[in-house]
């Protein structure tokens, strides 16, 4: 199974534990994906057998996420499926995982790192098409593809940049290795809304 591309977050800004309207996972549910994630991080690191448990049927349905670890307030990776390809408790310890280990951007995590880790994760609803004009900066993520490129930016990212809707599709676009204004020129664009958490003291 393939890891779609890291996403780069550095400095992204995320909400706290509180639950914000119309929030789709509960309190209790967001404490176990975030115990997931750790224990992941912990036993790949560590060397020792993860836990097992209970994850309940919600968090059995398949939902694209992405992971992101924090060290003393920076980012330390990020990796995530932006389509739903395993069950969303099973994802979230992939992609802690992988956050740790297979980040290009950044050395594996250490033994000694483990302890100061801080996880967020965007859990990610289904990928819809979306019109350049509809484009909410704060409520939706981006994907956009053209040939063999595909790029993605999620709902946070303009938010911590300030940037205009022209901007966000723009960087977009960036992000896929197309020039700025592709997305003016036939690339398919989707959108997506992400639920976003994360441990207590994570970067706001």
């Amino acid at each position: 199974m393939s890891f779609q591309p890291p996403n780069s977050l550095a400095g992204s800004s995320h909400p706290s534990q509180s639950l914000s309207e119309g929030a789709e996972y509960s309190a209790d549910e967001r404490r176990l994906l975030l115990l997931v994630a750790h224990d992941a991080v912990d036993s790949l690191v560590l060397k020792h057998a993860p836990g097992q448990e209970s994850a309940g049927s919600h968090l059995e349905e398949p939902r694209g996420v992405f992971t992101t670890l924090y060290l003393h307030g920076k980012l330390r990776g990020c990796v995530g499926y932006v389509v739903p390809v395993l069950p969303l408790h099973r994802a979230v310890f992939e992609t802690a995982r992988a956050a740790a280990s297979q980040d290009s951007r950044f050395t594996p995590v250490t033994p000694d790192e483990v302890g100061d880790l801080q996880v967020s994760l965007s859990i990610l609803s289904p990928l819809f098409p979306i019109e350049a004009a509809q484009v909410e900066i704060g409520r939706h993520g981006l994907v956009l593809t053209s040939g063999p490129r595909r790029g993605l930016l999620l709902p946070q990212v303009p938010v911590e940049h300030g940037w205009s809707r022209e901007e966000f599709l723009e960087q977009t676009c960036r992000k896929a290795g197309l020039y700025p204004d592709a997305w003016k020129s036939g690339a398919t664009l989707e959108a997506f809304t992400a639920e976003v958490f994360g441990d207590p003291g994570a970067p706001d």
